[in-house]
Order: C-alpha cells, then sequence, then structure tokens
C-alpha cells in the first residue's frame, strides 16, 4: 500500500486581506481561506485591508461554490467597555455563513460558546496555547475544535502535543516570523501607542516617517529611528524587531534578521506528527504573493500526498529579504 494514499490529507489554510485576494486564494488550491472585518476586531487592522459584512457575505458564497472554507480572524483583544464590537463580529461572521472563527480572548470565547452554540470555534495563535494542559481546558470548557499552534514548537513537541489533546491543530508553514510571544509586541506599541493584540496594527503605516539624509533613506515609526538604507538599495519596511540598530560593537539587525518561515520540506514530519491544517502568513501582501504562494504550497502538498519529493527552494524569491529559515521546528539552540 502507498503509504503516502494512506495519510490524512491535511488543510491548507490561506490568508485573505480583501475580497480580490480570497477569489485569487481560492482558485489557486486554497482549501480555507482566512479573512477578518475591517476594524479593530482582526490583527491586520491596515487601511486598504479587509471585508465589509456585505463583501465577507459575498466572498463566503464564492469560496463554498469553489469548495474552499472561510474562517473569519476576531483576534484581537477586546477594549474594556467596549466588548460588544467583538461580540457583533462574531455575530456578523456566523450570519455571513462563515465555516468558522479565530478567537484569542477567553470572554470572547466564553460568550461565542454560550450565545452561537453551533459556530466552529478555532483558538488564535494569538491565545498562546502551547502546551496539552491549556489546550485541553480551551477544548473541553468551551468546545474549541482547533488550536493555531504557537510559533515556538519543535515537531517533536508538535507531535508530543498531538497525542494528548482531543481537537485539531494548525501550523504556520510561511511567511512572516514575530520576536515576541505571538504578537505581543511591546516595542511597536511603546513606539506608536497601539498595539497590534489589541488594536490590529504592528508597525501601523501612520506611524512611518522615511526621510532621505545625504545618500541614505532614513526610516523612522513612532519617532524613532529604526533602519538607514543606502541609495540603490531596497528599503524594507520599518519594523521594529527587524531593525538595525548599534548595540555595543556590533551594528546590525539587532532583533531579528529580514527572513521568512518556510517549512515545505517539513511537511511530511508535521503530517505524522498529526497536524490537521498548514497556515501561510501575509494578509496584506499582494495578490501576485497570495497566488504563488498558495500555488506552491498546493503542489507541495499534493505531491507529498502522490508519494513525490517536495521540490526544494520552491518560494524563497517571495521570503522577506529572499531568505528563509525553518525557525522553531528546529530548535538548533537547544
Amino acid at each position: 500500500m502507498n503509504l503516502a494514499a494512506a495519510l490524512v490529507r491535511p488543510e491548507l489554510v490561506c490568508p485573505a486581506g480583501t475580497p480580490a485576494a480570497l477569489r485569487t486564494a481560492v482558485e489557486a488550491g486554497a482549501d480555507a481561506v482566512y479573512c477578518g472585518f475591517r476594524d479593530e476586531t482582526n490583527a491586520r487592522n491596515f487601511p486598504g485591508l479587509n471585508f465589509s459584512p456585505q463583501e465577507l457575505t459575498d466572498s463566503i458564497r464564492f469560496a463554498h461554490d469553489h469548495g474552499s472554507k472561510v474562517l473569519v480572524a476576531i483576534n484581537t483583544f477586546p477594549r474594556a467597555g467596549a466588548e460588544r464590537l467583538w461580540q457583533e463580529a462574531v455575530a456578523k461572521a456566523e450570519g455571513a455563513g462563515a465555516d468558522a472563527v479565530i478567537l484569542a480572548d477567553l470572554g470572547l470565547v466564553a460568550h461565542a460558546a454560550a450565545k452561537h452554540p453551533k459556530l466552529r470555534l478555532h483558538l488564535s495563535v494569538q491565545a498562546a496555547a502551547s502546551n496539552p494542559d491549556v489546550i485541553r481546558f480551551w477544548a473541553e470548557t468551551f468546545g474549541i475544535r482547533r488550536v493555531v499552534l504557537p510559533r515556538v514548537l519543535s515537531v517533536p513537541e508538535i507531535a508530543a502535543i498531538n497525542a494528548e489533546i482531543p481537537c485539531e491543530t494548525e501550523v504556520f508553514v510561511f511567511g512572516g516570523l514575530c520576536v515576541m510571544a505571538e504578537g505581543r509586541c511591546s516595542l511597536s506599541s511603546h513606539a506608536t501607542g497601539k498595539s497590534p493584540n489589541m488594536n490590529g496594527v504592528c508597525s501601523p503605516p501612520s506611524h512611518v516617517l522615511y526621510k532621505e539624509e545625504g545618500e541614505d533613506l532614513v526610516a523612522k515609526l513612532g519617532g524613532f529611528t529604526i533602519d538607514r538604507t543606502p541609495k540603490g538599495v531596497a528599503a524594507p519596511y520599518p519594523t521594529l524587531c527587524k531593525g538595525r540598530f548599534t548595540a555595543g560593537d556590533y551594528a546590525g539587525h539587532v532583533f531579528e534578521d529580514p527572513v521568512s518561515l518556510d517549512a515545505a520540506q517539513l511537511i511530511p514530519p508535521l503530517i505524522d506528527a498529526g497536524v490537521t491544517a498548514f497556515k501561510i502568513e501575509g494578509r496584506q501582501r499582494s495578490r501576485a504573493y497570495t497566488q504563488a504562494v498558495v500555488a506552491a504550497f498546493r503542489k507541495a502538498i499534493d505531491d507529498h500526498m502522490a508519494g513525490r519529493p517536495i521540490a526544494a527552494d520552491m518560494t524563497r524569491r517571495l521570503a522577506e529579504g529572499q531568505s528563509t529559515t525553518a525557525g522553531a521546528y528546529k530548535k538548533t539552540w537547544r
């Protein structure tokens, strides 16, 4: 018997920052697409992105007509006194026909479980559930059906978790990484006054400033200089954790190099570890990026399921800085 043919086919979960990007992801082979409303209830609350309730309804209809699911990310943490906005988002997602909502806040999960008992609940990576005990709590207390695991776990650790929990797991396989605990960025919050986990914006564009100084292009965020790019060199988006700083005698990327996670070659061991779904990061990316990455991972999964080898470096040109890492999946520092 062909071992690959006996494997359970994993779900490919892809980003959609706009209705057009959603259509692109579906047509490129996404099994499921995740998106959010055009407000602070989702962690990619950037100008020009996201969905109105009517756009979500229309997009879900399109996805379902093409055999794909839609997951709605309501994954920021409600502000005190403004919980109703988040609660209404859950109701709107269910009314639009969403296949699941992705939640992070304990109170909002409790509300959704009590008020929307037929709605499938997924736990966001923002909740940082990284061990069997806490995952069982979410599943057994609130009926969470899937947990998006934090990007701090090795493949053996993921396998050990899956052996002890009663729900599905989803892991990231491509896209940006964060040095903080799943977006709890005190750096960005300090510089801009806006929290990624509450306002949905890391390094918000409204606080970005570019300025020419001599032969350099200087990038600032919230008044802080975080990068200097020589003339003729492509300037990166000014994200604090990937800025270049001086620390003692060292000058360079102090916190994190500008690289992307790429776990395409780890698809076989992740499937063996019991992972249900593979997630691509990038709701703020272009349609061209979405099409290329989704198509590449669609082919990688299909090749593995058919017993064919997965092509190497198929997405390197799409990676940040055209450089990739396996991240915590291979914890070489231990």
